[in-house]
């Protein structure tokens, strides 16, 4: 077909009519076959473009999209935070990797269709595929960097548009589209499209990997304890997991398999304890700082997990503690900065009560201790982040005043960012600290200090956070995504 809007003749796959579906499956399928015509187009042209000389033409393709439009102010069952839309309107969001998303998608759009008895719209968005996102699945093709071709990539092919890239509708600022629309879903298809692309370069492994529980930690030695946690599993057929996945996508099935570090590991190296439906456990080794936390989940939540989990290590504040003391964080004091432009400060973080509740039983199962006995190791507070890790060397008049009227009892880089990202992008969160220094009071993180009680703990750390999640993996998603996390007008996609 040709498009006569520009100077350039551009070429774009048939039209293909708008259908109209009351059988979710049916719907998610046709997402499946107008993104492999639009994929397969694209790659088609590329390899044909790309060793010649510029072609007198612009080739494009769009992601589908899909669309609801109801009428009716009909309320909804109010005890649900997500599979309806707010008011009587039409609703829309493009779609890509439906094969990557295909459960997802199903119940969404199965929610969609039994709570407003409507049927959903499928067809074309208009918003062009980028090449570099349509090939990258094919792993014979590869898109030379700007220079390495006769001609400007730019001038026959859509790339990526940073300018249309953004977390708008997250955010709470998103704009009715040209269409006259609302959001359907709180990521548009190139958002998703750069975040799997950016997975891939920071984890070393596929998006296909990651789990619907995931876990983030800033210590080498949980790493050590997960691998060995997969390989009891992998022993045992009874508990649902099938594979252990690493950096540099290898793949182990059975606990006597090696699992090779690569020479290089990526910036933070992700492993996935996988179940056949996603509802395995991912652990990611996201290193200090809130920086590198914020790069982590602004990504991994377009994968739309179930929960994600703070496992790492903190400072104590308080002397009554000891190292290896447990810290449950009910608030944050948020002094890492790295989203204030998104979040503001003075937006509250609240604990959500499901993941509170599985943290503090998963800690007394695994320590047997109880009640009042459990104060004994674990206290729960305020947890406060900043961005400064050598803190204690500048004046410590201002920050200590700080943390005494926040009652903070622990100090962290990572944990506030981690929850604050939840919050925004409305993914359930949660912290475990473990206490590996009290600088306070003169226990730095020096060689030598860690006690045996100290040791023991962290041993047991993780294990606690595992069975956090495999606690809230029980529970109805409607129970986990709290109606805490949800704005007035939020999008019927969870």
């Amino acid at each position: 077909m040709l498009s006569n809007g520009t100077s350039i003749p551009v070429i774009t796959p048939p039209d293909g009519a708008l259908e109209t579906f009351m059988d979710a499956k049916a719907a998610v399928q046709r997402l499946k076959e107008l993104y492999a015509e639009a994929c397969a187009f694209l790659c088609e042209t590329f390899e044909q473009s790309v060793s010649g000389d510029q072609p007198d033409t612009r080739y494009r393709a769009f992601y589908p999209q899909i669309s609801l439009t109801t009428t009716s102010h009909a309320q909804i069952d109010t005890r649900l935070s997500f599979g309806h839309v707010p008011a009587p309107g039409t609703y829309s969001t493009s779609i890509t990797r439906p094969d990557l998303f295909e459960s997802y998608l199903t119940q969404q759009v199965s929610l969609l269709l039994e709570h407003h008895g409507v049927p959903v719209q499928v067809g074309w968005s208009n918003t062009p595929i980028p090449v570099h996102f349509a090939v990258a699945n094919d792993p014979n093709i590869s898109v030379p960097q700007e220079g390495a071709m006769r001609f400007p990539l730019r001038d026959v092919f859509d790339v990526p548009d940073l300018s249309s890239t953004n977390d708008d509708i997250v955010n709470g600022v998103a704009q009715m589209s040209e269409d006259g629309a609302s959001p359907l879903a709180p990521f548009t298809a190139q958002r998703v499209d750069y975040s799997l692309a950016r997975l891939s370069h920071y984890t070393a492994t596929k998006p296909e990997d990651f789990q619907n529980y995931v876990l983030f930690t800033n210590y080498q030695f949980y790493v050590e304890e997960f691998e060995a946690y997969a390989r009891q599993m992998l022993a045992d057929p009874s508990g649902g997991y099938t594979s252990f996945v690493g950096p540099g996508y290898q793949k182990i099935t059975a606990p006597d398999q090696e699992l090779a570090t690569p020479e290089k590991l990526p910036q933070m190296p992700s492993y996935h304890l996988k179940r056949a439906d996603g509802s395995g456990i991912t652990l990611v080794n996201i290193g200090v700082g809130p920086s590198n936390a914020k790069t982590a989940t602004d990504h991994i939540a377009v994968l739309r997990p179930h929960a994600w989990l703070m496992v790492g290590h903190c400072a104590g504040l308080r002397n009554s503690q000891r190292l290896g003391d447990f810290v449950l964080a009910h608030a944050y004091l948020r002094e890492d900065k790295v989203l204030d432009d998104d979040l503001p400060i003075w937006v509250p973080i609240p604990p959500l009560a499901e993941i509170q509740i599985a943290l503090e039983q998963s800690v007394a199962k695994v320590t047997e201790l109880e009640g009042y006995e459990l104060k004994r190791i674990m206290r729960t507070g305020t947890v406060a982040s900043l961005d400064n890790r050598n803190w204690e060397l500048r004046d410590q008049s201002g920050p200590v005043q700080r943390l005494s009227q926040s009652r903070a009892i622990a100090l962290d880089m990572e944990s506030a960012t981690i929850a604050a990202n939840g919050f925004r992008f409305r993914v359930p969160y949660g912290t475990l600290l473990c206490v590996s220094d009290k600088p306070l009071h003169g226990e730095l993180k020096l060689p030598g200090m860690a006690s045996d009680f100290y040791k023991s703990q962290v041993a047991r750390h993780l294990l606690i956070g595992i069975q956090a999640m495999e606690t809230l993996r029980d529970m109805p998603i409607e129970r986990i995504h709290s109606r805490k996390l949800r704005s007035f007008e939020e999008t019927a996609f969870l």
